[in-house]
C-alpha cells in the first residue's frame, strides 16, 4: 500500500476546521487536478495554535511524481501551504484506489478485493471479522493508516452486520441544547 508518507506526497495545509469541511474540499480539489486513480489523499488533524485539518496527496509510482509536482504548483498559486511529505504517518483515507465502488452493502471480502484497503477491525472484538460478515457502507468509507497499511475501523449493526465507525451524518455536540 501506499501510507501518507509514499515516496511522493505533499501536505497541504488549509483553513478548514471540520472532516466534513475537509472531505469536501480535497474531493474538489482531486476533480479539479484530475488526478488519477492510484493518488491517496488523506487527512490530517493538526493540533496546534490553530487547530485545523490539513490534507495530503500521495502515490508510490514514480509516474505520480510529475502529477503532485504540478499539484503543488496549482495549489500553491491558489494560496495552499504546500510542502513535501504528510502532515503525519495515520491519515486517514478519503480517496484511495476503489473508494468510488464501496456503496451500499457488501461482505469485507468484496470490500478488501475492490479498494486499498488492507484490513477491517470492529470495535470491541479482539478477532478478525469473517469474509463473509456484511458491511453496509453508508457511502461513506473512510479507512486510516496504521502502521502503513489501511485499515478500516468497523462496529456492529442492526441485523448482524456491520457499518464503518465514522459517521457520515455526526450529530454536532450539544446540538439539542
Amino acid at each position: 500500500m501506499t501510507p501518507p508518507s509514499a515516496p511522493y506526497a505533499i501536505g497541504i495545509d488549509t483553513d478548514a476546521t471540520t472532516l466534513r469541511e475537509a472531505d469536501h474540499l480535497l474531493q474538489a480539489l482531486a476533480a479539479e487536478l484530475d488526478l488519477p486513480q492510484g493518488v491517496f489523499g488523506c487527512t490530517h488533524l493538526v493540533r496546534d495554535g490553530r487547530p485545523r485539518v490539513a490534507l495530503s496527496l500521495a502515490a508510490e509510482a514514480a509516474a505520480a511524481e510529475p502529477v503532485l509536482r504540478t499539484a503543488r504548483d496549482r495549489l500553491t498559486a491558489q494560496g495552499y501551504e504546500v510542502r513535501d511529505g504528510a502532515p503525519d504517518e495515520v491519515g486517514r483515507a478519503v480517496l484511495y484506489p476503489g473508494a468510488g465502488a464501496l456503496t451500499g452493502t457488501l461482505t469485507l471480502a468484496e470490500l478488501l478485493a475492490r479498494s486499498a484497503i488492507d484490513r477491517v477491525t470492529v470495535l470491541g472484538t479482539p478477532d478478525e471479522p469473517a469474509p463473509d460478515a456484511r458491511l453496509v457502507t453508508r457511502d461513506h468509507v473512510r479507512p486510516q493508516w496504521q502502521h502503513g497499511r489501511l485499515v478500516l475501523a468497523a462496529m456492529p449493526a442492526a441485523g448482524g452486520t456491520l457499518v464503518p465507525f465514522e459517521d457520515p451524518d455526526p450529530t454536532p455536540c450539544c446540538a439539542d441544547h
